[in-house]
């Protein structure tokens, strides 16, 4: 694995004494700092389950139309369900994918106060296929622990307590998104999905094996990062970029249409506090802090403290249909606020 462009690191450190957990802290910390990405192996997510996850994201995909437009997510003011290839969007420009979101399953708020609220509600589920949404809970129960135990190595490795994370996350706002990218014949390279940070903490990404497609930006330069048997793809987010104060980096990545007859399944997992969670700034140790590089500007994405803030900003760039369809209010509101 030494020519790959991104770390590779291994979860089971953690349980290997006090020796290899501090060493595990210190490469996690080391990548994050330098990159915002590395490889995670070591999770104990068995081949069976990721099998198991794989077949059933084909089988979706494979359905009529009409099942898979059943669950359309124009039919969802929380932003659930399918979307067809090219309902979504990246900077303004369409992503050559298809995709089904699953968020927490929770009941809507019948009269939402903040404007993130309405994110709120219950997931759409395909009635052609119920093993899915078996497979999918079973994938983010085990995805969640592996999350909080990273999280609570990150906040050992910035020298804050270990339960620092958990105390501020809340009920957590997860978010899985299984996604088709079908093969282009253009000659040129196509947007899968363009080039982004997550609005987030932490992303999990699972790729289908022997699949290509990601790049990740380093040093100026988009650099490939091939899946790795048995791994996940790990990346920060712009909240932890916050709560750091630039110290761990969140990094642009994008994903390159395959060649068509081919198509690649991958399946992220957006694991982020409560919706009206504010993730408070990490004082860091002096030694750190002299390091850290600030929060990235950029006029048109700030950076909100309120992490539901940051994900309704995210859905209503990404699914404008929906926004149009459901919160005509807030399009208004955006569109004269950014005239003003």
């Amino acid at each position: 694995m030494s020519d790959l462009n991104l770390p590779v690191l291994d979860l089971s450190l953690l349980d290997q004494g006090p020796d290899a957990a501090a060493r595990f802290r210190d490469e996690l910390r080391a990548a994050t700092h330098d990159v915002g990405f590395f490889y995670l192996v070591g999770t104990g997510v068995t081949p069976e389950l990721e099998a198991r996850l794989n077949r059933v994201a084909r089988e979706f995909f494979e359905l009529p139309d009409a099942d898979k437009l059943a669950i359309e997510n124009v039919k969802s003011p929380h932003f659930r369900g399918y979307t067809r290839v090219g309902g979504e969007r990246t900077q303004g420009k369409v992503d050559w994918r298809e995709q089904i979101d699953v968020g927490p399953e929770r009941a809507a708020i019948e009269t939402p106060g903040p404007d993130y609220e309405r994110l709120t509600g219950p997931n759409l589920w395909p009635a052609a296929q119920p093993e899915l949404r078996e497979v999918v809970s079973e994938w983010h129960d085990r995805l969640t622990g592996i999350a909080r135990k990273l999280l609570r190595a990150w906040a050992l490795a910035l020298g804050a307590d270990e339960e620092y994370f958990d105390r501020h996350f809340g009920d957590p706002s997860t978010l899985i998104k299984i996604v088709r990218y079908p093969g282009k014949e253009d000659p040129t390279p196509q947007q899968g999905v363009g080039a982004h940070k997550d609005s987030g903490v932490l992303t999990l990404l699972w790729v289908e094996p022997g699949k290509g497609g990601l790049q990740v930006q380093r040093d100026g330069q988009w650099v490939d990062a091939p899946p790795v048997p048995g791994s996940f793809v790990v990346n920060i987010g712009e909240l932890l970029e916050y709560a750091t104060q630039g110290y761990l980096i969140a990094t642009n990545h994008r994903v390159i249409s395959p060649r068509y007859p081919d198509d690649r399944i991958s399946v992220p997992f957006f694991f982020n506090p409560a919706l009206d969670a504010r993730l408070p700034i990490i004082e860091l140790p002096a030694e750190l802090a002299a390091a850290a590089r600030g929060v990235t500007e950029d006029p048109t994405n700030p950076i909100h403290a309120t992490y539901g803030e940051n994900a309704l900003k995210s859905r209503l760039r990404a699914h404008p249909d929906v926004a149009e369809i459901h919160h005509p209010d807030l399009v208004a509101a955006r569109a004269a606020s950014a005239s003003a």
